[in-house]
């Protein structure tokens, strides 16, 4: 068996290491990191907890020990495509590099960048970064990347579902063509493939596992809810989580729970924690500390259940993550593969439950194609039968407030209904009478008052002034 001190890492590394109670490297970390020492480019293809961060991390300290960073000119370059796989691995280097002199710094959104000014100007070996903040920092002038010795891509084919391929091809434009660059994906698209082949040259190809394989020692489970309408089946599924979570029982320790929708997240969420369970969400529209803060929480223990959109699938770094629930089944298969591997890491258990509903039949057929086998069908719990979700049920079970109602408004003009009488369809119009009138209808001309009344649908809301063109009959005699 291979150990790390076999890969002729700096000593303080291996010290590090030893000290964070890891012995023997991961498959990746095995094959990926002798290359690195070797200086060759990596393209490593691997899915998610296979311990792809350590796998640069390591070789990256080893290498820029020797030599000291300039102002505004990083050493080294790790691009990520959401802040918490940043700061996942601002963790990591601060781990493994306790032991060196080597300097980082974090650019992320949500922080000021007054504060990343001032570390930038210090000088940097390490910079982490998303590709927005990066290039902003860049724009103005605040950062040079002539000095890049290795550049890191992390989550690949995450950037290219985000929308930062434009991004990553500029960045890798204003860096030296000298440069090593790590490159790291789950999956390999063509237009993933196509940067590989533009900006690597002639890389140590690493594929640990089936792209896009689920852990072995992850069990997976589908529960299939009866059809719904949309609210209901909402509704149902809400209902069909709190009983799961329930018979789950001291086997649950923590769970993480997807939903693909910003808005749902925080409708289930508030439905969770009006139901007294431990629940709190995260997604891209929170504020970097309330995201923060509540990841510091769930790592700690102190909350049960994250309810997460995927901003959170590939950035969050909790070891013991003992269940993993699919609230929606995702639209991209790869999805599915991220969301649960955020269970079943570094050799424990772990177990993901899915629900689904017969309109998400067309997911469900995507990401078995993608396994290759069938997803193993579990017990649906009893729930209500399945209908529309009245106003006042719905406010109740999603927290929101009940709407008010519209009013029906009145006509404008209440008497002119009560002034026209019935006419017999057989009988000729009889001739109105002279009769006591409000003063209103007695000054109006009496040809406009006979055509009123000849008509069995009078204009209602015109008030005392109809038009004359509205009573003129077109038919010819």
């Amino acid at each position: 068996m291979t150990l790390f001190s076999d890969l002729k890492l700096d000593p303080k590394v291996l010290k590090a290491i030893d000290e964070a109670g890891y012995t023997a490297p991961t498959p990746i970390q095995a094959e990926a990191i002798p290359h690195a020492l070797e200086g060759r480019d990596v393209l490593g293809i691997a899915q998610t907890g296979t311990g792809k961060t350590a796998s640069f991390t390591l070789p990256m300290i080893t290498r820029l020990g020797r030599g000291r960073a300039r102002a505004r000119m990083p050493r080294s370059l790790v691009l990520a495509p959401t802040r918490e796989l940043a700061a996942q691995v601002a963790e990591n280097f601060d781990t493994y590099a306790k032991y060196t002199r080597l300097t980082k710094a974090l650019l992320i959104g949500g922080v000021a960048f007054g504060e990343q000014d001032k570390l930038i100007d210090r000088g940097v070996d390490v910079l982490i970064a998303t590709p927005g903040r990066l290039l902003d920092h860049f724009e103005r002038g605040k950062l040079l990347l002539t000095g890049v010795e290795v550049m890191v891509v992390d989550e690949a084919d995450r950037m290219l579902d985000m929308g930062f391929i434009p991004d990553i091809e500029r960045i890798f434009n204003l860096t030296p063509f000298t440069r090593q660059t790590f490159f790291y994906s789950a999956t390999m698209a063509p237009e993933i493939e196509r940067i590989t082949n533009m900006f690597l040259a002639n890389p140590a190809r690493v594929e640990i596992a089936r792209q896009a394989t689920a852990s072995e020692t992850i069990a997976q489970e589908l529960i299939e809810l009866p059809a719904a309408k949309r609210d209901a089946a909402a509704k149902l599924k809400r209902e069909a989580l709190r009983k799961i979570i329930q018979a789950q029982g001291d086997n649950l320790e923590n769970a993480v729970i997807f939903c693909n929708r910003k808005v749902d997240v925080d409708v289930l969420a508030k439905s969770l924690a009006k139901h007294h369970f431990d629940a709190a969400p995260i997604h891209g529209d929170l504020d970097q500390s309330v995201r923060t803060r509540t990841l510091e929480k769930f790592r700690a223990g102190e909350l049960r259940l994250l309810i997460a959109s995927d901003v959170a699938a590939r950035g969050l770094d909790v070891p013991s993550v003992s269940h993993v629930f699919n609230f929606d089944l995702p639209s991209h298969p790869e999805d599915y593969v991220h969301r649960i591997g955020r269970t079943g890491r570094a050799g424990r258990s772990g177990k993901a439950i899915s629900l689904m509903v017969p309109a998400d039949q067309k997911y469900l057929d995507a990401i078995e194609s993608l396994l290759g086998k069938q997803l193993p069908r579990g017990t649906a719990p009893e729930l209500e039968p399945p209908r529309a979700a009245g106003r006042a049920e719905k406010a109740e079970d999603s927290d929101e407030k009940p709407k008010r109602s519209r009013r029906t408004r009145k006509p404008a003009n209440d008497n002119i209904d009560a002034a026209v009488e019935p006419v017999e369809a057989s009988a000729p119009a009889p001739q109105p009478q002279p009769q006591p009138q409000p003063q209103q209808q007695q000054d109006r001309p009496d040809r406009k008052r006979d055509r009123r009344d000849n008509r069995h649908d009078a204009p209602v809301g015109m008030g005392d002034h109809v038009p004359d063109f509205l009573m003129r009959e077109f038919r010819t005699a």
